[in-house]
C-alpha cells in the first residue's frame, strides 16, 4: 500500500515542481512583478505631481500629454528597434531602463518633498522647476520603456513560449489579463495606504526600493525563460541569413557536379562573389540618418495598414474612444449623481470580476466556436450590455440637457481658474482625480446635493454601471481575441512595429475621448457623450465584424472548392485567423 502511494504523491509533486520551473510560469512570475511596479508607478506619479504643484493639475495634464503624444510619435519606432534586436538585448535593455528611470525620479522626488522651500527659493524657483522637467522626462522615458517590454514580452515572447499549440496561447493570453485586471485594483490600494497612514516621502522611496528589488528578479526571471526557450534566440532576420547561406551552399554543390573540370574554381568565384557582396555595405549619409526615423514611421503605418487583421486592430482601437470606463471621467461623474467612494469602490471591484470573467469566456468560446467568432459573439455581448447605458440616458435621474452650451461653461471655468480634465496616461483609471473631477462636472446650473435636499434618484446611474460592469465580460473577451489575432497572423519580423503601431492607435483614440469630455465638460453633456461612446464602440464592432466576414467567407469558399486558388502566404492567414 505504502509502495503504491509513494510514487503518486512524488509524482503530483514533480509535475507541480515541474510547473513551478517552466517557462510559462517564470513568464506570469516576472509580469506579475512588472505590472505591480508599472501599476504602483503610474498611480503614484500624477498623485506626487499635483501635491508638488499646489494640488493643481497642471503638471498632471502636461505629463499625460508628453506619455500619450511620446506613445503616438514613437510606437512604430520603438516596435522597430524591437524587430531588428536579439529579444533577450531587448528584454533586458527595457526592463533596466524603465525601472532605473522609475529610480531616479523617485529620489528626485524624495529630495523634493524634502527641500521644496529651498529649492523654490534658489534661482528664482528655476531649479525646482527643472526638477518638474526632470521628473516628467525621465518618466516618459520609463514609460516608453514599459511600452517597448510589453510589446516583447506580450507580443512576442509569449508566441514563442506557446510554440504551435494556439490552445496553450490563448490560455497564457487570458492568464496574462487575469494578471493585469487584479494588479490595476490592488496595487494602487497597496501604494495608497502607504502614502496615507506614513508619507509622500515613503512612497517615493517605497516604490525605488520596489523597482530595484523587482529589476534584479524580473532580470533572472528573464534569463531563465530565455534559457528554457531555445526558439527565442532564433529571430527572423537570422533565419533569413540561414537561408541565404542554405542556397548558397546549393550553388555551390551545382557548381561543383555540373563542372566537373574546375569545381575548385567555381566554388571560388561563388564564394569570393558572396563575401565581397557581404563586405561592401553602403554607408549611410548624413540625411539617409536623419531620414530613417521618419521613413520608419511611414513604413510602420503602411504595414499596418496592409495586415490582413488590419480592420481588427482598428476595430479594437476605436474601443478606447469611450467614456463607459472606470477612469476619472466616469468617477467623477458618479461623484456629481451621489454615490460615495465606498461604492464606487465596489464597483471597480465588481469591474474587474467581470474581466476576469471575460478571459474565461474567451478561453471556453474560443475552443467552441474559433477565435474569429469568439470576437463576433464578444462584440455582440458588449453592445447589448452598452444597451442599458444608452437606456441611462433617458431615464429619471440623468441630467441629460443639451441646452446648456459646453462652449460656455468652459469658458467660465477659464476665466474662474479652474483646470480641465487631464489624460490619464495609458487609460489607467486614478482615483485621485475624484476630488478634482465633481468641481469640474458640477456646472452653474447644476444642484448641490446636500443632506437637507431631496436626492438625485439613482435609476439612471444605477443602470449606466450596471451596462459598464457587464460589457466588461465582451470587451476583455473581445480585446484577447484581437491580441490573439496579431500575435498568429503577424509575421514574426514584423510583429514589434505592427504592435507599437497598435500602441499608437490605442493611444490616439484614447486621447480623442478626453478631447471629447473637454469639449462638453458639465454633467448635463454626459449623456451625450454616453451615445458617442457607444456609436463609436459600435463602429468598432462594425470594422471587425468586415475582417470576420472577409475571412471566414474565404474559408467556406475554401471548403467547397477542393483545390481553392489561394496562395501560400494567404492561406496561413486564413487557417490561423479561422
Amino acid at each position: 500500500m505504502s509502495s503504491s502511494v509513494e510514487p503518486n504523491s512524488s509524482g503530483c509533486c514533480g509535475s507541480c515542481a515541474n510547473y513551478l520551473t517552466s517557462a510559462k510560469f517564470l513568464m506570469y512570475l516576472g509580469h506579475s512583478l512588472s505590472t505591480w511596479g508599472d501599476r504602483m508607478w503610474h498611480f503614484a506619479v500624477s498623485l506626487f505631481l499635483v501635491e508638488l504643484y499646489g494640488n493643481s493639475l497642471l503638471l498632471t495634464a502636461v505629463y499625460g500629454l508628453v506619455v500619450a503624444g511620446s506613445v503616438l510619435l514613437l510606437g512604430a519606432i520603438i516596435g522597430d528597434w524591437v524587430d531588428k534586436n536579439p529579444r533577450l538585448r531587448v528584454a533586458q535593455t527595457s526592463l533596466i531602463v524603465q525601472n532605473v528611470s522609475v529610480i531616479i525620479c523617485g529620489i528626485i522626488l524624495m529630495v523634493v518633498f524634502l527641500y521644496k522651500n529651498e529649492l523654490l527659493s534658489m534661482y528664482q524657483g528655476w531649479l525646482l522647476t527643472l526638477c518638474y522637467i526632470l521628473v516628467i522626462t525621465i518618466a516618459n522615458i520609463a514609460n516608453l520603456a514599459s511600452t517597448a517590454m510589453g510589446i516583447t514580452i506580450q507580443r512576442d515572447w509569449i508566441v514563442v513560449v506557446a510554440g504551435e499549440d494556439r490552445s496553450k496561447l490563448a490560455d497564457m493570453n487570458a492568464t496574462v489579463r487575469r494578471i493585469d485586471q487584479l494588479t490595476n485594483i490592488l496595487a494602487p490600494m497597496a501604494v495608497g495606504q502607504i502614502m496615507t497612514f506614513g508619507s509622500a516621502v515613503m512612497g517615493c522611496g517605497f516604490i525605488a526600493g520596489w523597482n530595484l528589488m523587482s529589476m534584479c528578479v524580473e532580470y533572472l526571471l528573464l534569463w531563465k525563460v530565455y534559457q528554457k526557450t531555445p526558439a527565442l534566440a532564433i529571430k527572423a532576420g537570422k533565419k533569413a541569413d540561414d537561408q541565404e547561406l542554405k542556397q548558397l551552399n546549393i550553388k555551390v554543390i551545382d557548381a561543383n557536379s555540373n563542372n566537373n573540370e574546375k569545381p575548385t574554381e567555381h566554388i571560388c568565384l561563388v564564394t569570393e562573389k558572396a563575401i565581397v557582396t557581404a563586405e561592401i555595405p553602403k554607408e549611410p549619409s548624413c540625411s539617409d540618418r536623419i531620414r530613417e526615423p521618419f521613413l520608419t514611421f511611414k513604413n510602420g503605418w503602411i504595414a499596418y495598414y496592409n495586415q490582413s487583421v488590419f480592420w481588427a486592430g482598428m476595430g479594437l482601437a476605436f474601443l478606447y474612444m469611450t467614456v463607459l470606463g472606470f477612469d476619472c471621467i466616469t468617477t467623477g461623474y458618479a461623484y456629481t449623481q451621489g454615490l460615495s467612494g465606498f461604492v464606487l469602490s465596489l464597483l471597480m471591484g465588481a469591474s474587474a470580476i467581470s474581466g476576469i470573467m471575460g478571459t474565461v469566456a474567451f478561453t471556453w468560446l474560443r475552443k467552441k466556436c474559433g477565435l474569429v467568432r469568439t470576437g463576433l459573439i464578444s462584440g455582440i455581448a458588449q453592445l447589448s450590455s452598452l444597451v442599458l447605458c444608452v437606456v441611462s440616458v433617458f431615464m429619471p435621474g440623468s441630467p441629460l440637457d443639451l441646452s446648456i452650451s459646453p462652449f460656455e461653461d468652459i469658458g467660465t471655468r477659464f476665466l474662474e481658474g479652474e483646470s480641465l480634465p487631464t489624460v490619464s496616461p495609458g487609460g489607467v483609471s486614478h482615483d485621485y482625480f475624484t476630488t478634482a473631477m465633481p468641481n469640474l462636472l458640477i456646472s452653474s446650473n447644476s444642484t448641490t446635493i446636500g443632506p437637507e435636499e431631496n436626492p438625485i434618484p439613482l435609476v439612471s446611474v444605477i443602470l449606466l454601471f450596471a451596462g459598464v460592469i457587464a460589457a466588461r465580460v465582451g470587451l476583455w473577451s473581445f480585446d484577447l481575441t484581437v491580441t490573439q489575432l496579431l500575435q498568429e497572423n503577424v509575421i514574426e519580423s514584423e510583429r514589434g512595429v505592427i504592435n507599437g503601431v497598435q500602441n499608437s492607435m490605442n493611444y490616439l483614440l484614447d486621447l480623442l475621448h478626453f478631447i471629447m469630455v473637454i469639449l462638453g465638460p458639465n454633467p448635463e453633456a454626459f449623456g451625450l457623450l454616453v451615445l458617442i461612446s457607444v456609436s463609436f464602440v459600435a463602429m468598432g464592432h462594425m470594422m471587425y465584424f468586415r475582417f470576420a466576414y472577409k475571412n471566414l467567407g474565404r474559408w467556406l469558399l475554401s471548403c467547397s472548392n477542393t483545390e481553392p486558388k489561394i496562395d501560400s502566404g494567404e492561406q496561413q492567414r486564413d487557417t490561423s485567423v479561422v
